[in-house]
């Protein structure tokens, strides 16, 4: 019987990271920690690979706070701010952080190299509500 203080640690393979997840157009999310791949009560973590010269719809995550470490590529995360678009430009070793409820899109202006990004989520859901604009 698991105590908490003698639970199991659970291995994911990156190989065998799954798309069966919450979706937005021009991106491909994978799961990778949840409630269904390990059991996880608060907490999702995964991936987003958004392909070179694409733009991810907008949305945002509800009432989750998201945590984003960039991998590879150079992504740009864009939202509103004051009513003007506000761009961020990253690189791999840059962290974003994503309040609730903010709106925003990740673009790759790379013409060549797909950008990776690793997220942590507050809610075991990846809560998405795709938006027809910023």
């Amino acid at each position: 019987m698991a105590d908490g203080f003698h639970d199991k640690l659970h291995h994911v393979v990156g190989g065998t990271l799954d798309t069966d997840t919450a979706q937005t157009p021009g991106m491909r999310r994978v799961e990778a920690i949840s409630g269904r791949t390990v059991g996880a009560r608060d907490l999702w973590m995964g991936q987003t690979h958004v392909h070179p010269a694409t733009s991810s719809a907008n949305h945002h995550h509800g009432e989750s706070e998201t945590a984003i470490y960039v991998l590879a590529g150079s992504p740009v995360f864009v939202f509103l701010e004051d009513g003007a678009e506000r761009r961020l430009e990253t690189k791999p070793g840059d962290y974003v952080y994503v309040p609730p409820f903010v709106p925003h899109r990740e673009e790759n202006p790379s013409e060549t190299d797909e950008a990776v990004v690793v997220l942590a989520r507050t809610t075991q859901e990846a809560i998405v509500v795709n938006l027809d604009s910023l």
